[in-house]
């Protein structure tokens, strides 16, 4: 299994989740498109954080020698050192944990 398959199967389960999350949120909030905050500014900013971080640390430990990744197994992409699949994670999270959060957070009026 190539490590680009591995990371499109958690993506497609983040993207399905955010899918049933937003359904499970236009029910719950009877408002019009003007009225629901849009948090895309916030989801933006934690991607950018979260893909710098994931550069640098990720260029530090191939280069330390603590993990390296087999040509076979990755697409030959990389930003630096880091292939560009490790971008995924980063990517999944952002999209998966706030459907999370409204799937299962807080009942309370926002």
């Amino acid at each position: 299994m190539t490590y680009l398959l591995l990371t499109l199967v958690f993506l497609v389960i983040a993207v399905a989740a955010a899918a049933v999350a937003l359904r499970v949120a236009a029910r719950r909030t009877p408002t019009t498109a003007d009225e629901r905050p849009a948090p895309w500014r916030a989801l933006v900013l934690a991607a950018v954080a979260l893909f710098v971080l994931t550069a640098v640390f990720d260029n530090v430990m191939i280069a330390s020698g603590l993990f390296a990744y087999s040509d076979a197994h990755i697409s030959g992409l990389r930003v630096g050192l880091a292939p560009v699949e490790d971008f995924a994670y980063p990517l999944a999270g952002v999209i998966l944990l706030p459907a999370l959060w409204t799937l299962f957070g807080s009942r309370r009026a926002r």
